[in-house]
């Protein structure tokens, strides 16, 4: 992972809010999914949230990349963060304003899988609903 990127650990329900951005359907056009060879979705409040936080950013060089590494106590963590690096094999799916990067290894583990965000008082963050995932940890930090 290139020393400017931020990962993120998303068995259970994380919190990558950056201070107290709070961003609505009406501050953003809905981005739509225009292809999909990564075979991961974005919920249309992730999509937002991916687009407001590269807006925050300020460049126009970053994907947003989801990739699934060994560790956890059930063996396999995902991971969530912008790249602008291009990986051979790199399977990506766009969307109005951005792209989703899933690398070769990753991409069996995540196909069919959804992201979603969620900003409400009982949850906040990203997450994702993996049908692959055969069961989790008890502290839901990471999946087998």
């Amino acid at each position: 992972m290139p020393p400017d990127a931020v990962a993120f650990d998303l068995g259970g329900t994380v919190d990558i809010t950056a201070g107290s951005l709070i961003v609505t359907a009406s501050q953003l056009a809905e981005p739509k999914q225009t292809d999909n060879p990564a075979g991961i979705g974005l919920t249309a409040d992730a999509a937002l949230k991916v687009q407001a936080l590269l807006e925050q950013e300020g460049r126009d060089d970053l994907r947003l990349r989801v990739a699934v590494q060994p560790g956890g106590c059930s063996g396999l963590r995902y991971q969530l963060f912008f790249d602008e690096r291009a990986l051979d094999g790199d399977k990506v799916s766009s969307y109005d304003g951005f792209e989703v990067v899933v690398d070769r290894m990753s991409v069996p583990y995540l196909t069919g899988a959804t992201i979603d965000f969620a900003d409400r008082i009982d949850a906040q963050g990203f997450t994702i609903d993996n049908p692959n995932a055969q069961g989790s940890c008890a502290c839901g930090d990471s999946f087998h």
